[in-house]
């Protein structure tokens, strides 16, 4: 697949296919840097495990998805950040200066863009099901669009504008029964899917909309999304026509009616390991833009606006785990296990999907490969593997490993299993480390735990109600 980013920048990788973040450099002592900073040191200055975001990464990713829809496609555009993929207050400003929108999916991710002081405006609301709080909350502050996924959303949005007198535009989510190649857990377009309106309940959808609902709620297109982690582009010209020609059978069905909006959703993948082979987002966000306007063209159809919905193309490659090394075991004939002072609890992904990363030891760059290894976190489960089958330098405890690619669904997916706090998120720049979200601490894992009464009575006999 092409690297190139797009013209202009053409020495610059498009940084969904970079396996490293851009800045990503060797100081004269061969310790690792990006956006200036030494990795090692952080690791010390900051503690491990540590996130950390390179910002010249997010901002050429969010730069090829805007110049890219800006000269490739004839009509308006807005690519949205899939808040999901990461999200804290200071990301969402990072967004609104990079001029992206933004597509929450919960009440949570709504008010920290609220109180961020994102403009509400550029943010499009998804979920399969919302609550009427959460789209209460949406309405009061005037959101741009509210993808409705089933007709719950429907009847509390229409309850919900007529108690306030308020009109919401809103797109309504399809699965359009397309298949992609990938991990079947992040599969949302084919038809056996919790997510959207199936193509059979569509119209009665428009025609509550157009009769019951037509004083509360202004249809302004329809929103599909194919999948995660996609190398293809040929599955997003396929949405295209199937959408397409619904919008063109709806104008055809219901008096001309011409919808504004098509939302193409997200989902194109990244380069993890050097196996990996996706599309560079410029070519492939041409090749979205240049299909939809041809095949409009040909229906005679007025192009609409066109949103695309990026989270792991725009901030995955900019992340980084730092970790310290600590106890390790040989098992003779079988493999050797290193342990780091993270593990599930930060990254979920390699147990849930299997996925593979790319690492190195972050004082040991240069160093002659001795050993092959497998990384396993502190968590007290077996299946808490981050890696197989590293080759690694001869590795020691209080070595710094560096793990690449954990932009996105690393930090957002984090908990606090075996009662363990979340890593802090730095931003890095210009020599600098921004911390964007505090380590926690023990005491911020209890702040919400209460004992009660009955329980505070130590010196009963029976430790156990009658």
């Amino acid at each position: 697949m092409s690297s190139a980013f797009f013209p202009g920048d053409l020495e610059q990788p498009a940084p969904n296919t970079s396996l490293k973040p851009i800045t990503y450099a060797l100081d004269d002592t061969n310790q690792p840097l990006v956006g200036g900073v030494n990795l090692v040191e952080l690791a010390r200055t900051h503690g491990t495990p540590l996130f950390v975001l390179d910002e010249a990464t997010i901002r050429a990713a969010a730069k090829a998805y805007t110049q890219t829809l800006a000269t490739a496609y004839p009509g308006a555009s807005l690519p949205l950040y899939a808040c999901k993929a990461n999200m804290n207050m200071g990301l969402v400003k990072l967004m609104e200066q990079c001029g992206m929108g933004l597509d929450v999916v919960s009440g949570g991710e709504l008010y920290t863009a609220i109180q961020a002081g994102f403009p509400m405006e550029r943010v499009l609301f998804n979920g399969n099901n919302k609550t009427a709080q959460e789209l209460e909350l949406a309405i009061h502050h005037e959101i741009g669009r509210i993808s409705a996924d089933n007709f719950q959303d429907l009847e509390f949005i229409h309850k919900i504008a007529a108690a306030k007198g308020k009109k919401v535009d809103v797109l309504l989510r399809i699965t359009p029964g397309i298949e992609c190649h990938t991990h079947d857990y992040i599969k949302t377009g084919h038809v056996d899917s919790k997510f959207g309106f199936d193509l059979s309940q569509l119209p009665v959808a428009i025609e509550r909309i157009l009769e019951e609902f037509r004083e509360t709620i202004t249809l302004k297109g329809l929103h599909a999304h194919i999948g995660s982690q996609i190398f293809e582009v040929k599955p997003y010209e396929d949405l295209i026509e199937v959408m397409m020609n619904i919008y063109y059978n709806i104008r055809e069905q219901y008096n001309g009616l011409v919808l504004e909006d098509i939302d193409v959703g997200g989902g194109l993948g990244i380069t993890y390991t050097g196996q990996d082979d996706p599309p560079a987002v410029p070519e492939a966000v041409a090749r979205i833009a240049e299909k939809l306007a041809t095949y409009a063209k040909r229906l005679n159809y007025p192009l609409p606006r066109l949103l695309m919905e990026p989270g792991r193309s725009m901030i995955a490659t900019a992340g980084m785990t730092l970790y310290s090394v600590g106890s390790m075991k040989d098992v003779p004939g079988v493999r050797k296990y290193v342990a780091v002072d993270g593990g599930m609890g930060d990254n979920i992904r390699p147990a849930l999907y299997q996925a593979q990363y790319s690492a190195l030891v972050a004082n040991k760059v240069g160093a002659p490969v001795e050993e092959t290894v497998s990384i396993v976190g502190k968590y007290c489960e077996s299946g808490d593997i981050l890696i197989k089958g590293l080759p690694v330098p001869r590795i020691e405890n209080g070595d710094v490993l560096v793990v690449f690619g954990t932009g996105a669904y690393n930090y957002s997916m984090a908990s606090n299993y075996n009662r363990f706090p979340r890593p802090a998120v730095v931003l890095v720049s210009g020599g600098k480390a921004h911390v964007l979200v505090q380590r926690e601490t023990y005491d911020t894992i209890i702040q919400q735990d209460l004992i009660p009464a009955h329980l505070r009575r130590v010196n009963e006999t029976s430790a156990t109600p009658a």
